[in-house]
Formats: structure tokens, C-alpha cells, sequence
């Protein structure tokens, strides 16, 4: 008999790991949200699956991002200045979570996937390790539902060093050649540029990351969508005029009611198993791995590290589900882990001057434009450069 396997969660992480194990395990899958009420509701982050997560998803034959509007480069601007436009090694896409959520827990229904719905709550979590060989908690940002251990060396904030301030838009005409574009003011945060696919069509995702209280920080007391749309209308003619000059005012709406979000993350890192009545627990994705999402790498931390959660407990296939696996799984993930986290907290931070002067290199250097724009594919670049150039 296949062994029993349980996620809790079905955002990126959950959902990859029902299709890469659903051949060779028992898999249930937790969830609380119907795809009706996912696609209905408000979203929930950004994202940008870059081409190496694209990938994981093709060899897992995850539903495909196809239709959504090509990324190919990352354009770079230090205040109102265009430094450069960097060139990605493949194509980028974002899709809507809502959209991809709901297709995916459709699709997994159909492929004989057991779905259960319901929130599941910590006092039911010693009954439920009863059910599984595995557990996998994959709640996201709102998790852990486990008690896994803090890793301090990763974990240097207590607070958020953001707030994140995100609007899916029509009406605003994408950078040329398409891409993403990222603006950084000093002092007062960045804002990002991302063309992406939702079910009524592309749209251009406007993220602002504000230090708080500072010139970004502007959207205090906003709790309607006509009001976000005015105050982000302001913001861009204010102080992103390049991008206010591709704004269509007449179409400059957001895309849908709930297609707006406001929030503050406190990064933390999590040693991402441990034991729960004699059954493994292991956590995927931001549940354990949380980071600012000021470099984009949420999404794809947690794609590569249910690609490595997959191919540890296959290479434990037939041996006992205990500690042991754990560890391989953290020994694993844990450099890729370090690299994303010590880059993304260093980022949210004053850059270093070097990073400033490759920065500023980059303007007249295309084959540095390019090296910069990799780092986002493959972060373990941009921790070398950061800390090791």
C-alpha cells in the first residue's frame, strides 16, 4: 500500500508537491477555499515564475502559463533615472494566484487527487498526524501551523522591513522590450512593474515597497478600491512619471474589486521538520522559508524546495518516514535557502557600494545589464555578488 501523505495548503508549494507525489503516494490535500471562492476573492502577493520554476512546472505537468504576457527583460531605474535594461537567460511569467490556484485544484480533482476542505486548526494536529505517514505543512504566509524552530542566523528582523502595497491593473501600457521594471528611490522604497495574466485578461501589476513612513508610504486609511486607484493614480504622477506617461487614465482602473492588497511581512526562517507523535512534519514554501518579496523569490523558493522535498522522500521511498528524512530535506534546500534569504534581507537594506557602482556599470555594459538580470533566475548569483565580489 502506497504510503499516506497530507498537505496543508494549496497555494505554490501545496499544489507542485500534489503533482509531483500524487503517482507515488497516497496524497490528500488540505485546503480551505473552494476554487470558486479563490477566484472570487482577493488577491493574496505578486508573482513572477521565472524560468527555472516554468520548468519545475512542465516536468510535473502542472497547467501552463502559456497565454500570460511575456517577460523577458528587467529594466532598472534609481529614482527617475533609467540605468539599464538586463536581459532574462528565458521567459518569466505571472498569472494571477487566483487563476492558477483554482485551475490547478481543479485539475488535480479531476487526476483523482483527494481534496478536504476545511481550516484546519492547531488543536486538531495530533489527531490528524494519526491519518498520515507525512505531513506536510504548506500554509503560506499565514502558517505555521507546526512549531518549527526559528533559525536566528537567518532570521535577523523582528519586524517588517516593508509594507507591501500591491495593485493588478488595466489602462497602463508595459515597458518596451517587456518585461519587468524596477525602480528603486533611497531612502523610500521601490516600486515594481509586472505585466501579468488574470482571468479578465493582462494587466499590469503595480508593487510598491514602502519603508514605512516615508515618501511610498501612502496609502494609510485606503480601504476601498475607487480610493487605492486615486492614491496610486497620485503616487505614479507624483513620483513615477514614466510610468504615469503610459497610464490610459480613461482605462486606468484596477482590474477587479478585490485586485489590491495592503500588508507587512516579517521575514523569518524555519528549520523546516520536526516530529509530531512518531510522524514526520515537514514545512514547504513560506510556511518555514518567509521572506520580504522585494527580489520576487517566494514563489520560486517554494517551487525548488518542493522539487528537493519530492526527490528526498523518493529517495526515502521505501525506507521509514522519520527524522532522518528531515534532515536530508534541510541539507538539501538549506544553501539555495541561505542564499535567496541573506540577498533578500541585504536588499531591503542600504545597498552595498560595490552593488551600487555594479549598478551604475551596468548602464553602459550590457553583459553586466544581463548578470544583474539573471540574479533573479538563479539567486545564488546575486548572493555571490553581494557577498563575495
Amino acid at each position: 500500500m502506497n504510503k499516506r501523505i497530507g498537505i496543508i495548503g494549496s497555494g505554490t508549494a501545496g499544489l507542485q508537491l500534489a503533482y509531483s507525489l500524487k503517482n507515488d503516494f497516497d496524497v490528500t490535500l488540505h485546503h480551505y477555499e473552494e476554487p470558486n471562492e479563490i477566484r472570487r476573492g482577493r488577491i493574496q502577493s505578486t508573482q513572477v515564475h521565472f524560468r527555472p520554476t516554468l520548468d519545475r512546472e512542465q516536468r510535473f505537468h502542472m497547467p501552463g502559463a502559456d497565454a500570460a504576457p511575456s517577460i523577458q527583460t528587467i529594466h532598472f531605474s534609481m529614482g527617475q533615472q533609467k540605468l539599464f535594461v538586463g536581459k532574462l537567460t528565458g521567459e518569466a511569467a505571472s498569472v494571477d494566484q487566483r487563476m492558477a490556484f483554482s485551475k490547478a485544484m481543479e485539475d488535480l480533482t479531476q487526476q483523482g487527487v483527494s481534496l478536504r476542505k476545511g481550516r484546519v486548526a492547531r488543536n486538531e494536529m495530533e489527531t490528524l498526524a494519526e491519518s498520515y505517514e507525512l505531513l506536510i505543512d504548506a500554509t503560506g504566509k499565514s502558517g505555521p501551523l507546526f512549531p518549527f524552530p526559528v533559525e536566528d542566523e537567518l532570521t535577523p528582523f523582528h519586524t517588517p522591513q516593508r509594507k507591501c502595497i500591491v495593485g493588478y491593473f488595466t489602462g497602463v501600457s508595459p515597458v518596451e522590450p517587456k518585461g519587468i521594471s524596477i525602480t528603486v528611490y533611497p531612502g523610500a522604497g521601490e516600486m515594481f512593474e509586472i505585466p501579468a495574466l488574470t482571468e479578465q485578461g493582462a494587466v499590469t501589476i503595480l508593487f510598491i515597497e514602502a519603508l514605512p513612513d516615508g515618501m511610498l508610504d501612502a496609502f494609510k486609511g485606503v480601504r476601498t478600491a475607487p480610493d487605492f486607484e486615486q492614491r496610486m493614480k497620485s503616487l505614479l504622477q507624483e513620483h513615477f512619471p514614466e510610468i504615469y506617461g503610459r497610464v490610459d487614465l480613461a482605462r486606468f482602473s484596477l482590474v477587479d474589486e478585490e485586485a489590491y492588497l495592503q500588508t507587512a511581512i516579517t521575514p523569518v526562517i524555519r528549520r523546516p521538520y520536526l516530529m509530531q507523535n512518531g510522524t514526520l512534519v515537514l514545512g514547504c514554501g513560506d510556511s518555514v522559508f518567509l521572506a520580504d518579496p522585494i527580489t520576487g523569490q517566494g514563489c520560486n523558493t517554494a517551487s525548488y524546495c518542493a522539487e528537493r522535498l519530492f526527490d528526498t522522500l523518493m529517495a526515502h521511498k521505501e525506507s521509514p518516514w522519520d527524522e532522518k528524512v528531515g534532515v536530508d530535506y534541510w541539507s538539501s534546500v538549506h544553501p539555495y535557502v541561505k542564499a535567496v534569504t541573506e540577498w533578500t534581507n541585504a536588499m531591503t537594506g542600504p545597498l552595498p557600494e560595490h552593488v551600487v557602482q555594479m549598478l551604475m556599470l551596468a548602464a553602459a555594459d550590457q553583459q553586466m545589464a544581463d548578470r544583474i538580470a539573471h540574479w533573479f533566475e538563479k539567486p545564488q548569483n546575486a548572493h555571490n555578488a553581494f557577498f563575495h565580489s
